[in-house]
């Protein structure tokens, strides 16, 4: 799996749908990726979907096929946040069935991209295509009460239990075992990419996140988790899990929370 790939990697391909999360104005306005199509993030949002944050199956299944994705499509996500956004379309795509392996987040985002190459504001209009969800695929999802029966091993040390969030927001209230890694800290100001490879593993390493073990992801709604879990499996770690419900549902069903002062 290669959840993030390069500017110069894309620029070499031309068999891969681009996709555009930003809003329209910006799509429009600023310009795009030549070729990409726009599908805004609060278009695949939604509070009433199949778990947490995603979208109802049918009309993840009606957008996609609108930009011209088909079900066998390779995308291509970026936005111009550091790939916080784009990470949340790649893992709602893989969360719905898509095949991971045709999945890519843009390393760098819309910003990085235009230091280097060209832009567009040409409109887009993409073929309409089919695309078909897969119920069956087997996901990273991990539910509130599986969640629930491993925080003993997380207090212990036995499954690392990772909150993505801010340092203010873990102080505010996280799982109990929970260790604070931001999303923010993956990533280079600079580059607007990821940080190199060696820093990325110094960083995990040294809050317990280590490839032998279990690790649990969660955040408040499942967004900025999106991008460590993506972060992980670049890295080749196999045995992580994405807590969709994330802190809100987590707090709607009464679950114990750890303060500190």
């Amino acid at each position: 799996m290669q959840p993030f790939v390069p500017a110069s990697w894309l620029r070499e391909r031309d068999d891969v749908a681009v996709v555009d999360v930003r809003d329209p104005w910006e799509y429009d306005s600023i310009g795009h990726l030549p070729g990409a199509v726009n599908v805004p993030f609060d278009e695949f949002r939604s509070d009433e979907g199949e778990a947490g944050k995603l979208p109802p199956r049918e009309e993840w299944e009606e957008l996609l096929a609108a930009a011209g994705i088909g079900s066998d499509s390779e995308v291509v996500a970026y936005d111009d946040t550091q790939g916080v956004f784009a990470s949340r379309f790649v893992v709602t795509a893989l969360l719905l069935g898509h095949d991971p392996e045709k999945l890519h987040v843009l390393d760098g985002d819309f910003s990085s991209w235009q230091r280097e190459y060209e832009t567009s504001t040409d409109a887009v209009d993409p073929a309409p295509r089919e695309y078909e969800s897969d119920p069956d695929a087997e996901t990273p999802l991990i539910d509130f009460d599986a969640v629930e029966a491993l925080l003993p091993a997380a207090e212990s040390g036995d499954v690392t239990l990772v909150d993505t969030r801010e340092d203010w927001e873990f102080a505010e209230g996280h799982l109990p075992g929970a260790v604070r890694l931001d999303w923010r800290e993956l990533v280079d100001e600079d580059t607007r990419g990821l940080r190199p490879e060696t820093e990325l593993r110094e960083l995990l390493e040294a809050r317990g996140i280590v490839p032998g073990k279990r690790t649990v992801l969660y955040c408040n709604t499942a967004r900025r988790v999106s991008h460590t879990y993506l972060v992980l499996r670049q890295l080749g770690y196999e045995n992580v899990d994405l807590y969709e419900g994330s802190l809100t549902e987590w707090e709607e069903r009464g679950g114990e929370l750890v303060t500190e002062e």
